[in-house]
């Protein structure tokens, strides 16, 4: 069970923005992510509860930030339910997508999950329900996933498998590119692994 600590931070100017304190695991029915936030300054920010069934598809999600609530799961394409600071207003959505999205590196990992490129595969679209911070606002996007490389790197425990994810914004043309290594981000933009106790698992 990989467990630690990401740092995010704006991918343009580098401001730092939240530390996540994280913890996953491959289990019978798929794999779920669990972490926390909090500011720079310490203050709890939030949290992220993702559960994906064994193809990769968001059977539960549940984030919190800024007292803002959101609900959600792949329910005729994506349904999820968003909930204001004061509890008394909620606002259900739908969209024919195949996932969610957001800054925490969990949502990488789940896409790529999802996708499961090869190589040699093509780039491959995919149309995503993004929640923004800081009020979990949702936004309908679509990218393109290409996996561009895969190199084992040699360690202690064993050689290290490292895939190599270019994402494309389709609205903008904007690429960048996505270290993962197992049920880990390594590197991407606005995020970095900052402490790792555990190797990542490693999906069949």
């Amino acid at each position: 069970m990989p467990r630690g600590r990401y740092s995010l931070h704006d991918p343009h100017d580098h401001t730092p923005l939240a530390e996540e304190h994280f913890h996953c695991a491959p289990g019978p029915s798929g794999w779920r992510y669990v972490s926390q936030r909090t500011t720079p300054s310490g203050e709890h920010a939030g949290s992220v509860d993702l559960a994906l069934d064994e193809l990769g598809r968001p059977i539960r999600l549940e984030l919190h930030a800024a007292s803002w609530q959101v609900r959600g799961a792949a329910l005729d394409g994506v349904t999820w339910v968003r909930t204001d600071p004061t509890g008394t207003e909620a606002a259900e959505g739908n969209v024919r997508a195949h996932a969610f999205t957001g800054t925490s590196p969990a949502f990488l990992i789940a896409t790529a999950r999802l996708l499961r490129l090869t190589p040699s595969a093509p780039a491959t679209r995919v149309r995503l329900v993004a929640f923004t911070d800081p009020v979990l606002a949702p936004r309908t996007l679509d990218q393109s996933w290409a996996l561009i490389e895969r190199e084992a790197h040699p360690t202690d425990n064993g050689p290290l498998t490292v895939d190599t994810y270019q994402v494309t914004a389709l609205d903008t043309g904007e690429q960048h590119t996505v270290h993962l290594a197992g049920d880990v981000v390594l590197a991407a933009p606005g995020i970095e692994l900052e402490h790792l106790e555990t190797p990542p698992s490693t999906f069949d």
